[in-house]
């Protein structure tokens, strides 16, 4: 259809604030060619309507495609998508940079957040639908946006896979796989590591799946990605500030709650906080077995990047360290590489002076290492057997 036909379609059905029926939009469409209008012309107009009036447009199909990950809009004839193995072209375009505003502040309006000139950006989870996961929204408006309105989508698929099937995808071994189930029966607490989207999510959620039965788990979480194979899990879920900017409930706060619902695994979906600080109070007060994913390149990494997320809480480097060193015993590394995603390496957290450092116990490469001993040590202590 011409453009400015369909603009005027458009702004005739804003207008009339009557629902976008199929009938009124061929009578907007018949109103405003000013004569006969062919039924291919009406159909086209119906569905391009449709697409702006409902869901994320014509972004909705790549959202419903199981095996996306993110969708990235960068200006109406650049829209890229990731399937997880990097970003391609998606095939699909928008009309102008004004279709590329108007479906970001449609979308922004959706999550009951405001996005204008006042207000050049958004960051806020989608209402859930039927056939996708929870999916995250930013966009930026110009001038901010110096090349136009930025969309970035990205699509936290629930974690449904068992440790049964992730062995099975080649993501670690047999051995490996026991040494992991022994980790989660003997309650060592731990962290699942790695970079943003290399399957963090998805291996805490099997794991949680080996949790026993008469264990109840409290997952406290800013979506409900996960959702492991246990008959008794509690999910406490964040809310943003409504379009008056109060009303929030932070991760922090959902934490502290979660501690008085008598957890005997309390879960962080992702530690990014102040709420570090609540975490290793619980798990330094008789709460074994504690969990959560971190962002952190390599384990190496984990002790600098809780001193970080300790100091949003007040929490001193020294009574960092000191907590960490109780509270935390293995570290778990997931690399999503060419080859799909998999663990990477385990790690044992070790008391040195003041400091504490992660020792490599095993890595995928190499295979055991020097923190085999601390692990090894740990599940004895804790009545495990030598699967490692």
């Amino acid at each position: 259809m011409d453009g400015q036909l369909l603009a005027r379609v458009r702004n005739r059905l804003v207008g009339a604030g009557a629902p976008v029926t199929p009938e009124a939009v061929a009578a907007a469409v018949r109103a405003e060619s000013g004569g006969l209008v062919a039924d291919a012309d009406v159909l086209a107009a119906l569905r391009a309507v449709q697409q702006e009036f409902s869901g994320a447009g014509v972004l909705e199909p790549l959202l419903q495609d199981p095996a996306v990950c993110d969708v990235l809009v960068s200006a109406p004839d650049r829209v890229w998508v990731d399937h997880g193995s990097g970003l391609r072209p998606a095939g699909v375009r928008l009309s102008d940079e004004d279709a590329v505003r108007r479906l970001a502040q449609r979308l922004a309006m959706s999550t009951g957040r405001r996005l204008d000139d006042a207000q050049p950006w958004v960051d806020a989870w989608l209402p859930q639908r039927g056939g996708t996961g929870a999916v995250r929204l930013h966009a930026v408006l110009p001038p901010v946006a110096g090349d136009g309105t930025c969309i970035s989508l990205r699509v936290l698929r629930p974690a449904a896979h068992d440790l049964a099937a992730l062995g099975s995808s080649g993501a670690f071994d047999a051995e490996i796989g026991a040494v992991l189930r022994e980790i989660v029966a003997t309650r060592l607490a731990f962290l699942v590591v790695g970079g943003t989207a290399s399957g963090k999510t998805t291996l805490l959620a099997a794991l949680l799946g080996e949790v026993a039965g008469t264990e109840r788990i409290v997952c406290v979480e800013e979506a409900a990605e996960l959702r492991p194979a246990h008959p008794h899990v509690v999910r406490l879920l964040t809310r943003p500030p409504n379009v008056e900017g109060v009303g929030e409930i932070g991760v922090r706060d959902l934490v502290r709650q979660a501690l008085r619902m008598r957890p005997d695994r309390l879960v962080v979906g992702e530690v990014r906080g102040g709420e570090l600080r609540e975490l290793l109070a619980a798990m330094n007060t008789g709460h074994d077995g504690g969990c959560g994913t971190l962002h952190a390149n390599s384990p190496s990494e984990v002790p600098a990047r809780m001193e970080a997320l300790a100091a949003l809480g007040g929490l001193s480097r020294e009574a960092l360290h000191g907590q960490l060193a109780a509270a935390v015993q293995v570290v778990l590394h997931v690399r999503r590489t060419a080859t799909g995603r998999h663990l990477a390496g385990i790690g044992v957290l070790r008391r040195e002076g003041e400091r504490v450092r992660v020792v490599p116990a095993w890595l995928r490469e190499t295979g055991w290492d020097e923190g085999r001993a601390d692990l090894v040590g740990l599940l004895a202590a804790r009545g495990g057997e030598r699967s490692c």
